[in-house]
């Protein structure tokens, strides 16, 4: 059992702030070089190596028990799965048809969504209106060139991702340690692997692509779900979401390092826009608050 649960003690030293700041960071970089593989196996093909090594990693580190949980704890874990495997492949879909920035910018409406919903302050409506107008100014038909399934799948994305952070609190909240969270990981990977093979076919078995999978798991899934965890254990989902407003700028920096993308000025004032709105919804949320069921 203490082996088990160690690295949870060691994630509890650090402030849950400092937790999902890291994660952040991670699953951006990690982002940026999955997309690298689309050449090579496709965007589904890439989730797939993703979410596979993710949950060696993680049953590894956890090695969870399935037959030591209720069926209630299960079918939670299973919903978590459900949620981690739309999300990813919706995102990286999107991510496939526009740049890694805006992607995440559109997608980043499902946590901002989340926070709002959370919170009864008057100035709310002009946080939503801000977010809105940054979403209409990354994808207004006829005021952007982008991709419109792009647009659409990274809208899908989000509210997968709303998704994932109510039912993430939960998975917190009955399992111990990691042990939930590998086994939606679990789940997630066996919704994947029929659309993964089909996408990525023969390349999945070199060498190489298996190497920046395995890389692309660690940094997009193992730390960032895992670190993601542990704080939702002491923020509320609102908060959590809130913490997350630099995720659009994270993004954006990532894919102009390793991707070269530059985004025009219309699409660098919508991702301010967003961000703007999550911090102003940020403003007098408590970070010590008692969780929420």
């Amino acid at each position: 059992m203490a082996d088990r649960t160690r690295p949870a003690y060691a994630l509890e030293a650090f402030p849950p702030t400092g937790l999902v700041l890291v994660a952040t960071a991670s699953v951006q970089l990690g982002a940026a070089f999955a997309r690298s593989l689309f050449d090579d196996v496709g965007p589904s093909g890439t989730v797939l190596l993703r979410v596979l090594f993710a949950t060696v990693v993680l049953w590894a580190i956890w090695r969870p028990r399935p037959s030591a949980h209720r069926r209630t704890d299960l079918r939670l874990a299973a919903l978590f799965g459900v949620s981690l495997a739309a999300m990813n492949l919706s995102f990286y879909e999107a991510l496939d048809r526009i740049p890694l920035g805006v992607a995440v910018t559109l997608e980043f409406i499902g946590p901002l969504g989340v926070a709002v919903a959370g919170s009864r302050r008057a100035l709310d409506p002009l946080w939503v209106v801000l977010a809105a107008g940054g979403v209409l100014l990354l994808a207004a038909p006829g005021a952007s060139d982008l991709d419109s399934a792009g647009v659409a799948l990274a809208l899908l994305a989000g509210c997968w991702w709303a998704a994932y952070i109510v039912v993430s609190k939960r998975v917190g909240i009955a399992f111990e340690g990691g042990s939930g969270l590998a086994l939606a990981m679990a789940v997630a990977a066996l919704l994947l692997l029929p659309v993964g093979v089909a996408g990525g076919g023969e390349g999945l078995l070199d060498v190489r692509v298996l190497a920046v999978g395995a890389a692309v798991a660690i940094l997009s899934s193992a730390v960032p779900y895992s670190l993601e965890l542990e704080a939702l254990r002491r923020l509320s989902p609102r908060v959590f979401g809130v913490l997350m407003s630099l995720e659009p700028a994270v993004a954006a920096l990532a894919g102009l390092a390793v991707l070269g993308q530059v985004l025009a000025v219309r699409e660098v004032a919508g991702i301010a826009l967003v961000i703007t709105a999550s911090a102003g919804a940020a403003r007098g949320a408590s970070l010590t608050g008692p969780i929420e069921s």
